[in-house]
């Protein structure tokens, strides 16, 4: 029988990368996090590139969706992160589709209202239900040959009501990660990209391609 050997990952090199995404907030995130290892970031918004529709069903999926078009219009290696929301009590729910939970009619996005639907939700279950729940980010890094690798991270927590604090985005104002009484969007940026899921899923990515 043939011996299978296991593909090495691919290594990195310094120079320009896309950070595949539209979101200002992943942005800075991404970014700050790949600033010492000699990486020129440029996200996909200042390259106009188009978003493209994720139609994965689950968040490596997508991540891999957004990073090879990326990386495929651009002529450069892309990183993408699909990353969102698990509540254990709503059967993991919204999942992959946190970002739809935001949608408005008029196509931006409404992270109150999103907040607000998880709420409901929860509070429909009754006084008694758990409230735990984790972030989940998957990051992918494609070249422009197709080559993609991925790496996960993942934060347990729970949710509070009403929402807390000013920093962040997304669901950071309800979310006390475990070992904290502050909600994401009360801690300092500084505080925030030393233990989150990204930060988790960098950490695995810098420990494989640098």
């Amino acid at each position: 029988m043939t011996e299978v050997v296991p593909q090495a990952i691919r290594k990195l090199s310094a120079g320009k990368l896309v950070i595949a995404t539209h979101n200002a907030g992943k942005v800075r995130e991404i970014a700050d996090l790949l600033a010492p290892y000699g990486i020129e970031t440029i996200s996909a918004a200042a390259l106009d590139l188009p978003e493209p529709d994720e139609t994965g069903t689950t968040f490596v999926a997508n991540a891999e969706l957004k990073a090879l078009q990326a990386a495929d219009l651009s002529g450069l290696p892309a990183l993408a992160d699909d990353s969102g929301l698990c509540v254990e009590a709503l059967n993991g729910d919204p999942g992959v589709y946190t970002a739809n939970w935001a949608e408005t009619a008029d196509g931006t996005r409404d992270w109150m209202l999103a907040m607000s639907k998880v709420e409901q939700k929860l509070v429909a279950l009754g006084p008694d239900i758990s409230r735990s729940a984790h972030f989940v980010s998957t990051l992918a890094l494609a070249w422009p040959d197709g080559h993609v690798e991925w790496f996960e991270g993942r934060i347990e927590g729970k949710l509070i009501w009403p929402p807390r604090g000013q920093l962040g985005f997304g669901y950071d104002p309800v979310f006390v990660p475990e070992g904290e009484t502050r909600t994401f969007a009360e801690m300092s940026f500084a505080e925030k990209q030393a233990s989150n899921h990204r930060s988790r899923a960098f950490a695995k990515l810098v420990a494989a391609v640098f």
